[in-house]
Order: C-alpha cells, then structure tokens, then sequence
C-alpha cells in the first residue's frame, strides 16, 4: 500500500536473488524489473524496466563473495534509481561485507567498515537494514538511518524445536560471550567460553574451555564462520573437555577456503546457518549443514519501514 514515500518496490541485485524473490513472496509485491548485466571488460551495465519515481525502493543486495563485484552493483543500482527519481532508497545489505576492519588496530591500516559506509551514503543511499554486524558500533559511521536486525529469533526457534538434553551455549572467543549469553539465556542454557591462546613458543593455538561441558550438548555460537578454523579447534577442545555432542551455528556463512573440508572433519554433528549468504552447490553437498531462512524477518522489517511503524520489536 502506498505510503508518504510512495508504493513499496523490490529490486535485487545479482548477488543473491533467491532471497529477494522470497521477500518479495512475503510481501505479497512483485520482483521489481531491471536488467543487470555486464561489459566484455567486466563493467557493470544496469537499468530499470519499469517507472519507479516516487516510489520507496528496497535493494537486496548482501555484499558476500565476490564482494567488490557486488558491493560496486550496489552502488550503480543506486545512482540509478536516485536518478530515476525514487522517492527514498533502502540498501537491504543481509550480509555487510568489509565490516571486519572496524578500527585501526595496527598503524597505517583502512577502517574499511567506515568506508563502505561513506560510499553508500556518497550514492544516494537514504537508509540502509542489514543483519547482525561484526560489531554493533559500525551502525554509527552512517549519518543515515540504520535499522539493524538480529538473526537470534529464528535461530533460537529452531534450536528449541530440536530439543537437545543439557544444552551449554559456547562462545568461541571472548569476544563472543555476551551474544551467547543471549541465546543461552533464551534457550535455558548454561554458559561457556573459549579462551584462545598462544603457545608458550608462538607456533599453535591453546584452546581451554570456561566451563563445565562434560557430558552435556554444546552449540558453539557464532555470527560469522569464513573459514572455520576457529569452530574446528573450539569443537575439538570441547569433546576433549568431555562433550556429549558439538553443535555449530552462524548468522553468516562465508565458508570460503578450507572451511567445507574442516567442518566435514571436525566433530560436529551439525552446522546451522542461514541464508544472508546464498547457498551454494558445495555447501549443499555438506550433509552437516543446514540452512535457515531470514526472509521473513527481513520481510516484516521492510513492510515496518515502508508503513513507518516501528521495527524496534524486530530487535530482539
């Protein structure tokens, strides 16, 4: 329904068209109609099919691997419709990609998350939804509005249906121990951590366990598994402490690399991810993985933002 920004339209980049023609379904409207294409020389060629001025544009877009390749889409996508006349433009980033360099924690490094954040702005972008940042702060290096959702809900729903016995939360690091405090307190679950360590001669990682873990269901809680190291390590050290069973879960599924090969030879009975990232034939081959869907969720959030309710119930 039409609004003070006009009638709901939802375009998709090429980065992950499954999960905007599932938004879309959710949203009852149709996929908006554009041509996406490219230059012999790689250069991206984009333009709408259909009249958009004065409408509220929602891009859905992550920005996973290749990530340049379709963080650059995004931003042509979005010089167009601004162009175009579009009456307010949302980059729907599921995944946001570069958020990784948050600070400088080394001399003479980017803040890339900081960047990416200027350019999105610099193209015309009027607001931005993303999921479950690296680091909550980098919704402040937008000077535009932000509306950050969290996965947990969907996540947490699933977990609970699968009704495992003595469940622990594990956070790998100690850096992840208040978003598994979260879970673990949704789920009625006891608390454990990874502390992560250097050997005495620098050569391998220690990995101790914070917690009592013997005998009981341990999921190891994660927002982001790239190329899984860290998850094989913390499950190794967790059957080693006396685990009855290692369960994986993750917002965001890079796995690039090594990480199908880890996780099929780590003891992990299941890795549950979802679908912020597209699903690709390797990773459906892994028999360990399952796969949940946030289109829903990001679904009731752009039909928030396009009424202008409030999206504040989202955040949980």
């Amino acid at each position: 329904m039409p609004t003070g920004f006009g009638e709901l339209k939802i375009f998709s980049g090429s980065a992950h068209p499954e999960l905007a023609r599932e938004i879309a379904g959710y949203l009852g409207v149709p996929l908006g109609q554009a041509r996406l294409r490219r230059f012999p020389d790689s250069e991206v060629s984009f333009q709408i099919d259909e009249n958009i001025r004065g409408t509220d544009v929602f891009i859905v877009q992550p920005t996973s691997t290749p990530v340049d390749q379709h963080l650059v889409e995004l931003l042509i996508m979005v010089d167009a419709f601004r162009r175009s006349s579009a009456s307010r433009i949302t980059a729907v980033l599921p995944y946001y990609g570069y958020a990784r360099q948050d600070r400088k924690d080394k001399p003479r490094v980017p803040i890339s998350a900081k960047l990416v954040a200027n350019v999105l702005s610099a193209a015309g972008t009027n607001r931005v939804l993303t999921m479950d940042l690296h680091k909550a702060q980098i919704q402040g290096f937008f000077d535009i509005p932000v509306d950050h959702l969290f996965a947990a809900p969907v996540i947490i729903e699933h977990l609970a249906r699968l009704e495992y016995p003595d469940l622990t939360m594990v956070a790998p690091d100690a850096g992840g121990a208040e978003r598994a405090r979260a879970y673990a307190k949704r789920l009625g679950a006891e608390l454990a951590v990874i502390d992560k360590r250097r050997s005495d001669d620098g050569t391998a990682e220690v990995m101790n366990v914070i917690g009592d873990v013997r005998g009981r269901t341990c999921i190891i809680q994660d927002d982001i598994i790239d190329t899984a190291g860290t998850i094989q390590k913390a499950a190794v050290a967790l059957v080693g402490n006396g685990a009855a069973r290692v369960i994986a879960c993750a917002v965001h599924g890079v796995l690039s690399g090594p990480a199908i090969e880890r996780i099929e030879k780590a003891p992990i009975e299941r890795l549950i991810i979802t679908n912020t990232i597209p699903h690709t034939p390797q990773r459906a081959a892994c028999s360990k993985i399952s796969v949940l869907s946030v289109a829903r969720l990001l679904g009731q959030a752009i039909r928030s933002i396009h009424e202008e309710t409030s999206v504040s119930s989202l955040f949980v």
